[in-house]
């Protein structure tokens, strides 16, 4: 495979795992040489962009005892092999995409090796013989012969078929509220529950996984039901979900702190990839611990733009925080809790006043505001995070998505690029949040002690990142 020209060694040297995907993909022309390396521009559901490699070719179908050549693209994110890649049909002008199983509307493919994607033991080279087998059983693509030649049953199915694309199209443009909230146990019964008391929902999917520690707590609310509140033991009653709320644990035994972290790495695997083939424009709140580095494996597994996956991080620490420096010190701002939700977490003030409802920013670090946050901290110490609070703070978050608030809220979102945070990880930043998930706020320059703390965050949860089977 020709790897050479400036434009594919410019885009390769931008991928986090670059000599290994170049080894990758040096296998995989030996399978499949008719598939032709390229760069270009992948657009992201929520508009974002970003320059990656893809392979072009046409994949050969045996259907019926002739064979078809189904035109296909495989996008490669900057995270491969150890991500998926996204597989596209790229029909041309006299074919139709057949909507299916494994291919949607708009034609992108769908099948369980992409959803249980595990490199090494996944593969392109797998991938591709997967796909080819399932488009024997149900090809995706079909001839558009011309209209002189049709006889009347292919052109109403195909009349019918276009109909049928076309109310897709005009439905997704117009969102519903629907919810999922995945996970029983107290915390999804908290989450359900402030969820349906503060948010307008068209229908709220209570889905109790079997892997998960947490389940059975929804046994109450078959008995006791809600308006519109459903309970479920299937994923794929989350279909068409406006914001997901994973709340599951699988906690194991094991002694290592890394070890009972992989059960949950190894739960998300089974979860959260057909949770975003199921609704692909779902906004993804993380409720699973530890958050920050669950929320990092949900954006890694699920394949969408970071803006869309986020964890719960510090918001309802930021909440209270906010709340006694208003009440209690009578400063009129709101304030965050940014960092990784542990001890090195850190307080930060806003330049406006809250009465004021300008654009918020984050006010620099200065003599003046230090000791005034350092003792609204101080009042928070103790106050520990039960689940209905945190049922509380997930609301308010789905809240803001749903009602496109564009509030400011302190939520684990990939860091990279952030005062100059180099590392892939995910913290808890500021961030407006509305329709189309999150937007962070600009940078600012920390004090020493609080860029130390960042700094400790970013090294401890890389070694972590680091040290899972992903």
């Amino acid at each position: 495979m020709d790897l050479s020209s400036d434009k594919i060694q410019k885009i390769l040297s931008k991928y986090k795992f670059r000599d290994v995907a170049i080894e990758e993909l040096q296998k995989f022309h030996r399978i499949f040489p008719e598939m032709i390396p390229s760069t270009g521009t992948y657009t992201f559901t929520d508009s974002t962009q970003k320059d990656l490699l893809k392979l072009i070719g046409n994949l050969p179908v045996q259907y019926e005892g002739r064979t078809y050549n189904f035109p296909v693209q495989l996008w490669l994110l900057d995270s491969f092999p150890f991500t998926p890649p996204i597989c596209l049909l790229r029909p041309t002008a006299n074919m139709v995409i057949r909507e299916g199983k494994h291919v949607d509307a708009r034609g992108r493919i769908f099948l369980p090796g992409l959803q249980n994607w595990d490199y090494p033991k996944s593969s392109v080279v797998s991938l591709l013989k997967e796909m080819t087998a399932k488009f024997e059983e149900d090809p995706p693509l079909s001839s558009k012969a011309p209209a002189e030649s049709q006889n009347p049953q292919d052109l109403l199915n195909f009349v019918t078929n276009l109909q049928i694309n076309d109310s897709g199209s005009r439905h997704q443009g117009k969102k519903g509220n629907k919810v999922s909230v995945i996970g029983g146990g107290d915390l999804g019964m908290a989450s359900v529950m402030s969820i349906i008391s503060k948010c307008k929902v068209e229908k709220l999917a209570f889905i109790d996984v079997a892997d998960s520690s947490t389940r059975g707590g929804s046994t109450d609310l078959e008995i006791f039901s809600l308006p519109n509140v459903e309970v479920f033991r299937d994923l794929s009653a989350s279909a068409g979900s406006r914001v997901i709320v994973v709340t599951a644990n699988a906690w194991s035994g094991e002694q290592s702190y890394v070890s009972v972290v992989q059960t949950n790495v190894d739960m998300y695997r089974g979860l959260i990839p057909h949770l975003a083939r199921l609704s692909p424009d779902a906004v993804m709140i993380i409720a699973s611990q530890p958050v920050d580095i669950m929320a990092h494996v949900a954006w890694r597994q699920s394949g969408l733009p970071p803006t869309r996956v986020i964890g719960a991080g510090c918001n309802l620490d930021s909440e209270r925080l906010s709340h006694i420096l208003d009440i209690n010190l009578n400063t009129h701002k709101q304030a965050w809790v940014i960092g990784e939700l542990s001890d090195n977490k850190i307080p930060v003030m806003s330049n406006t006043r809250l009465s004021l409802g300008g654009q918020s920013d984050i006010a620099s670090g200065s003599s003046s505001t230090k000791p005034v946050l350092d003792r609204a901290f101080e009042m928070m110490k103790n106050r520990g995070q039960r689940s209905w609070s945190v049922g509380l703070s997930m609301a308010d978050i789905t809240n803001s998505i749903l009602t496109d608030k564009n509030k400011v809220h302190s939520v684990s979102t990939l860091a990279q690029g952030w005062c100059g945070i180099g590392a892939e990880v995910f913290l808890s930043l500021p961030c407006s949040m509305g329709s189309s998930g999150s937007t962070r706020l600009a940078g600012v320059s920390l004090g020493p002690e609080e860029d130390a703390k960042l700094r400790a965050s970013v090294a401890s949860l890389s070694n972590l990142m680091g040290q899972l089977k992903m």
